[in-house]
């Protein structure tokens, strides 16, 4: 189970990773991808700064965390999906619900579980 979680939770790393990259290299694409829209240059900054720092900051610990089978590195990710995840909810309180607002809920949940599923496998192997 431990070489499985480390493969799977590599492949969420690398996918995050990719996201941050893109919005580091191509922030007006990506942005609208995630139905975002820069204004001014600053903007763009701010694309190619707050985002890749997310899923590129986030990446690095899945990574970490899977490469070494440790569960500590794992937190990191599982905190920031979940505060992610949170605001995805505080929005559906006080905004409703968009047409496009589920989607990215169950990628980050379907992200979390498996992180915690990984964390459970992981856990002693490092102490």
């Amino acid at each position: 189970m431990k070489t499985i979680m480390r493969g799977i939770i590599g492949l969420v790393g690398l996918f995050n990773i990719s996201i941050g990259l893109l919005f580091l290299l191509q922030p007006a694409k990506l942005g609208a991808a995630f139905f975002l829209s820069p204004l001014t240059t600053q903007g763009l900054a701010t694309l190619r700064a707050d985002f890749p720092g997310f899923f590129i900051g986030a990446s690095v610990f899945a990574l970490c965390g899977a490469w070494r089978a440790d569960a500590r590195p794992l937190l990191v990710p599982l905190v920031m999906l979940g505060l992610a995840l949170f605001g995805r909810f505080v929005s559906l309180a006080l905004d409703g619900v968009g047409p496009a607002a589920i989607q990215p809920m169950v990628v980050e949940a379907v992200m979390l579980t498996l992180l915690l599923i990984a964390r459970r496998s992981f856990a002693g192997a490092r102490a």
